[in-house]
């Protein structure tokens, strides 16, 4: 029998550049996984002054996960030098044009237009940063995944994270997060058909789309569906499909939450 190769998805080429004064080792590791989940990290650079002491704790990881150190020194001052030798190293990488998108790790808004400028070159980019992030950086992002959910411990004798315990919200604080009650119910909404049920992967893109930030590991649940099943505001449809042994998710409104289902009109 004549040997078929297996079909080879093709993975998105990114660029991985770390401002080493806003980010921490501790969370390389775990950054690198959820990299992972968008592509292939073909560049992956540290950027910051390597005589500096506090930035020794550096040293294993970048062995261990072949990160290259770039050095800047501080040339004035209370002045940071490395968000400029970032900022160019990404430009020269987007004009090479061997990449499909860049992770920037900080939590400094100076990479704003960094961010803004990579976008309207047709490169998707995923920021990494605390909570603490200013929103302008955020919101020039495709997707910001927040720094907190990937520093987690694990249990005594166990290999499992805690994610969930350590940030877990209860159906009732759900609930009372009114902007996120709002963003889940209007995604709901927009993608939905005339009887108001709406495939749960589109409802998942809009979000993304509305809201860079949006995860739904930052209210301490790993998967949308279960998110949307704890805070209690929506029917849920799991659907056979012939083609496929997996399940179609769908969710709606429930009736009497004040949403009223869209109505479409042929002309």
């Amino acid at each position: 029998m004549e040997y078929v190769p297996r079909q080879v998805v093709e993975q998105k080429r990114l660029a991985v550049l770390i401002d080493a004064d806003n980010a921490q080792p501790a969370i390389i590791e775990k950054l690198l996984d959820e990299v992972a989940k968008y592509g292939t990290a073909t560049v992956k650079r540290i950027y910051g002054n390597w005589t500096k002491p506090q930035l020794g704790g550096w040293k294993d990881v970048l062995l261990k996960y072949s990160i290259q150190p770039i050095q800047q020194f501080d040339f004035t001052t209370h002045k940071n030098a490395t968000d400029s030798a970032l900022i160019i190293d990404a430009m020269d990488l987007l004009y090479q044009g061997n990449l499909d998108g860049f992770c920037i790790v900080s939590s400094d808004s100076d990479y704003t237009r960094l961010a803004s400028r990579l976008r309207e070159s047709g490169k998707v980019v995923f920021g990494f940063g605390e909570t603490k992030t200013p929103k302008p950086f955020v919101e020039a992002c495709d997707k910001f995944i927040y720094t907190e959910i990937l520093r987690t411990d694990v249990k005594v004798g166990s290999d499992e994270p805690v994610v969930e315990s350590a940030f877990r919200k209860t159906a009732k604080d759900l609930q009372n997060d009114k902007r996120l009650v709002t963003l889940l119910r209007n995604s709901v909404e927009d993608s939905s058909e005339e009887d108001g049920w709406a495939y749960l992967g589109d409802v998942g893109q809009i979000i993304q789309n509305k809201s860079p930030e949006f995860d739904s590991r930052n209210y301490g649940y790993k998967k949308l569906l279960d998110l949307f099943r704890e805070i209690g505001l929506f029917e849920i449809d799991e659907r056979g499909s012939p083609s496929s042994p997996a399940k179609l998710v769908y969710v709606r409104n429930k009736k009497g939450t004040g949403t009223v289902y869209k109505r479409k009109y042929a002309l």
